[in-house]
């Protein structure tokens, strides 16, 4: 077991160094800009990454925002499970995020989805209906990329397909994202 925990250990280190800096950079940037024109941050996955979402959407709406003179307007998609059964039964489960942003979402407020196989249905449609409504999109996807990585305007991708680190790998950039405000509030100030 000492074995398998190592290599897991390994494994994990190696998912974190295959982050893009320079595209973490980028999205920290657009957060900025977010934050700048008072524009809406909307953020959705299944299972893991669900949990991922709400945990990064309480982050920065909570502790980022409590640094700062402005405050985020972010929401997790996946948060609501009565309006997500409700669309998943009287349409369908494709459509559960996407017809929350038809709700929602104005040109240029910022779509992020976490995949960790980047081609889930749901997450693809409501990517489709963001870019056709000049929203901005971002797809953090695992190494399988996906359609997502295709359709998404900003893309990070996480060097591995195991669902687990992919995973840590994400609420590890979830946290850069959060953290660059919360630390250096500086950023807040554009």
């Amino acid at each position: 077991m000492n074995k398998w925990i190592s290599d897991y250990i390994q494994a994990q280190k190696a998912a974190l160094d295959s982050i893009p800096v320079e595209s973490v950079a980028k999205l920290i940037e657009l957060h900025q800009k977010a934050l700048k024109d008072n524009k809406q941050i909307f953020v959705f996955g299944n299972g893991g990454s669900a949990s991922n979402c709400s945990h990064y959407a309480t982050d920065l709406g909570k502790g980022s925002s409590d640094k700062l003179s402005r405050r985020f307007k972010v929401i997790s998609l996946n948060d609501n499970v009565s309006w997500m059964t409700a669309l998943g039964n009287d349409y369908s489960y494709e459509e559960i995020y996407l017809r929350q942003l038809m709700n929602y979402a104005q040109p240029g407020d910022l779509v992020m989805t976490l995949s960790v196989s980047g081609s889930s249905p749901n997450l693809v449609r409501a990517v489709e209906w963001a870019n056709k409504h000049q929203l901005e999109t971002i797809a953090i996807v695992g190494a399988k990329k996906g359609k997502l990585a295709t359709l998404a305007k900003h893309v990070v991708v996480i060097n591995d397909t195991h669902y687990g680190r992919a995973e840590d790998a994400q609420m590890g950039i979830c946290h850069m994202l959060c953290y660059a405000f919360m630390e250096n509030p500086a950023l807040g100030e554009v």
